[in-house]
């Protein structure tokens, strides 16, 4: 017999195969001379019968079979499935083969085997059974085998859970944490090799309890078993419970966790332990452990993926307080954890890991709505305040174009309780620009023995929350309010987020109302008991200022402090009468009314009315801006934008209202444009080089100054249907029917350049206001509009 066949009888035909009594003798005729064969090799299937074994030899395993012709790598060659019954062993032995088929077999080329698995049949075990359920015969692969194993090792976690009840928790949690993983490591891989070692492949199989067999006392197998199992359980059945408990005292989900807050004398919590050994009971009626184990599993690995990326915010943060003793740590270990439990849940079941993850959220944001103000801090506030100032640091000012203008509002309030309504106005005027609430406290901190503006903070956040608006607070501490109104405009704000306009209540004999007792947000008994509840600001504030009682700014102070804001680059609004405006447009809503109202502009200094160019200077587009974004915000989408055009006696109708449209036009601002002739105001207005704000200080007297703002305001009055018979060169009576204005944008001039006459200046815009319901007076410095690509 040729050597080829000794090599092929050692290396592999040791292995016995059963052949069927009705074919073992079914050999094929011998060929015409001449005449080459395929080569074939006989194989058996398994038969009702079974596989009959050879003595002395191994079973040789279907799913062999591919590997066994993969390995002999002969063309053409086929495995003949023979199945009858009445098994019995032969031994595949070349002699047995038809002498006529060996000369048309090709070398055999099984050397190659005898190198990858030299005289040893411990390569083909694990060939035949490595990736398949010796129970079910189905394959596995690494997902299933690690959702199985891992339920071995999530005792990591136990140290943390029960960090309350140990002594230096620094120091234990993560040497033991640490001594445990390596010393149960050590072990389960000495076990695996010695059992593979000492073992037979059928044993392991058929008998789970092997151990009793060749341990030294058998007793002692069945101890381990059983406290191993209990030390496991009982690790995760109290560290549960102590998170249940600590769930339950801070009354997060009601009465639902109420019983597990029973403890017993000594502070044991065993209505939580009862609470937690019936959740684990209704688990197990499930009734497959494998499948349990694959849930638990991707919970497991939830828990673990949290505490990876509560590390890895903490390092983002760059908390100075977080400071882990674990030398070897890094937001990239953080990281890599984060992102290899979530791969493993997904590929052990995606439909679990989904679930899991939705449940997590979903008590996260449960967690968000109903848990109060906590003592151990928010980690989402250390990331933002990181990452804010990263950014602020990238905003340079120096980059600033006037294509990405936007209003950055500094608001002076004296008194919240009468200033609500300004307060939401100014938010829908910012246009997701910087808004500030700015307050003045009067004091000397010389004469005081503490800063007493701190402790007014809370009370001022409240108020944001409360009102509902996107604002910041700054406080401070001056003799008078002019000079802390310098201190916020200068101070306010942060890198390029600082305010460039300053709004102001306007200055007059009004008496002021107390807007917390009708608006809803603050007068609604249900939210009395939450904190920053209308009582709580009721007390925090105090009551508004009596009719006739002094003011803490002077007529002289007020137009000094706009009088400031203007020489420091900044944009000025004063606005009179907010509180008479329509509610629905202050709302947070969609501003859907059926009552129509309109939004009036005046572009023009109506104390000194220009043509012309005057509606193309800086402080008109200003306004023209300032409307339009207002226009934008949906409780005004259903307003009409109307803006009105001045005309001389000798000016020509139409022309400038070609102009305004044009110009109009290229701003993109949709509006309606009314021309309305004025007179004596285009008359006497002087020459086109007096300089805007010489108004007060030039030849025209008081009393003309006087009579002109009584003819403008009786003009805009007029336009709005308020009026009764226009003003000298306007209309001959209003419209009181039809839509009205719900808020006019007039042209505030420049204060005088004489002090003295600060008091005459704030009477003339007195009088130019007077009766025209809510009012806006604006005067802007800045460019805000640009017509270039």
């Amino acid at each position: 017999m040729p050597s080829r066949w000794g090599a092929l009888g050692s290396g592999l035909l040791t292995l016995s195969l059963p052949l069927s009594r009705c074919h073992r003798a079914q050999w094929a005729p011998g060929p015409a001379p001449g005449l080459r064969l395929e080569p074939a090799v006989w194989l058996p299937a398994a038969g009702p019968c079974g596989w009959g074994l050879h003595p002395g030899s191994r079973p040789l395993r279907p799913g062999l079979i591919p590997h066994i012709l993969a390995g002999l790598r002969l063309p053409g060659l086929r495995a003949h499935q023979l199945c009858g019954c009445e098994a019995e062993g032969h031994p595949l032995d070349p002699s047995a083969w038809p002498q006529w088929l060996l000369p048309a077999a090709p070398a055999w080329p099984l050397h190659r085997l005898q190198q990858q698995y030299p005289e040893g049949q411990l390569g083909w075990i694990l060939l035949a059974g490595y990736a398949e359920d010796y129970t079910t015969g189905a394959m596995m692969n690494f997902a299933s085998v690690f959702a199985v194993l891992f339920n071995g090792c999530t005792g990591i976690m136990a140290g943390a859970n029960m960090s309350g009840e140990l002594k230096d928790p620094s120091r234990a949690i993560p040497l033991g944490t640490i001594v445990a993983v390596a010393y149960t490591f050590f072990v389960y891989v000495l076990l695996f090799f010695l059992s593979s070692f000492t073992c037979d492949r059928t044993l392991l199989q058929e008998d789970y309890g092997f151990f009793r067999a060749i341990s030294l006392w058998p007793p002692l197998v069945l101890i381990g078993i059983y406290a191993t199992a209990l030390s496991a359980s009982m690790s995760s059945l109290i560290g549960a419970s102590r998170i249940l408990h600590a769930l339950a005292r801070d009354d997060l989900f009601g009465v639902i966790l109420a019983p597990a807050k029973v403890v017993s004398r000594g502070g044991n919590p065993w209505a939580a332990v009862l609470y937690s050994w019936g959740l684990v009971q209704l688990v197990l009626l499930a009734g497959k452990l494998n499948t349990l184990a694959a849930v638990v599993t991707v919970f497991y690995l939830v828990a673990y993926a949290a505490v990876d990326l509560s590390c890895l915010s903490l390092e983002w943060a760059s908390a100075p307080n977080f400071r882990p003793t674990f030398s070897l740590f890094s937001w990239h270990t953080c990281l890599l954890g984060v992102a290899s439990c979530l791969l493993m849940m997904f590929l052990i079941s995606p439909g679990a890991a989904g679930g899991s993850l939705l449940l997590m959220g979903l008590l996260a944001a449960l967690l968000t709505a109903r848990g109060g103000p906590s003592s151990w801090g928010y980690v989402s506030q250390a990331l933002l305040f990181h990452q804010v100032r990263k950014y602020l640091l990238r905003l340079d000012v120096r980059k600033d174009h006037v294509k990405f203008w936007r209003p950055q509002l500094l608001l002076l309030v004296g008194n919240p309780r009468g200033a609500l309504p300004l307060l939401r106005l100014a938010n829908q005027l910012k246009k997701g620009g910087l808004y500030v609430l700015g307050h003045v406290t009067l004091g000397d901190l010389d004469s005081l023995p503490s800063d007493p503006v701190q402790p007014q903070y809370g009370a001022w956040l409240s108020l944001v929350d409360r009102a509902q608006v996107k604002a910041f607070v700054d406080l401070t501490l001056s003799p008078s309010v002019r000079q802390g109104a310098q201190h916020l405009l200068r101070i306010s704000g942060l890198g390029g987020m600082k305010p460039n306009t300053l709004v102001l209540g306007f200055y007059d004999d009004a008496p002021p109302q107390d807007h917390f007792l009708t608006d809803p947000a603050f007068s609604e008994p249900a939210d009395s008991t939450r904190e920053g509840s209308s009582p709580a600001l009721s007390t925090l504030f105090p009551p508004p200022r009596a009719p006739g009682s002094p003011r803490a700014l002077s007529p002289q102070d007020y137009v000094a402090t706009v009088a400031d804001a203007l020489k420091m680059n900044k944009n000025v609004v004063l606005a009179r009468a907010s509180g008479a405006l329509p509610p629905e447009r202050l709302s947070r809503g969609s501003g859907g009314t059926s009552q129509l109202h309109h939004v009036d502009v005046w572009p023009l200094n109506l104390l000194r009315p220009r043509g012309g160019p005057g509606y193309v200077d800086v402080c008109g587009l200003f306004l023209l801006q300032m409307a339009t974004i207002l226009g934008m915000v949906p409780a005004w989408h259903s307003a009409r934008l109307r803006i009105f055009l001045c005309l001389g006696p000798r000016e020509a109708p139409g022309a400038a209202e070609g102009r305004l449209r044009a110009l109009l036009s290229q701003l993109r601002i949709r509006a309606e444009v009314q021309e309305v002739v004025w007179g004596e105001g285009a008359g006497t207005g002087g020459p086109e080089a007096e300089e805007e704000g010489d108004f007060v200080n030039s030849g025209r007297g008081d009393v003309e100054a006087e009579a002109l703002a009584r003819s403008a305001n009786a003009l805009v009055r007029a336009q709005q249907g308020r009026g009764t018979g226009g003003g000298p060169g306007g209309p001959e009576g209003g419209d009181a029917e039809g839509p009205t204005t719900a808020l006019t944008f007039l042209y505030l001039p420049r204060p005088p350049a004489d002090p003295a006459r600060y008091p005459r200046y704030l009477a003339l815009l007195e009088t130019l206001t007077r009766d025209l319901g809510p009012t806006l007076l604006v005067h802007g410095v800045t460019p805000v509009t640009c017509t270039d690509l």
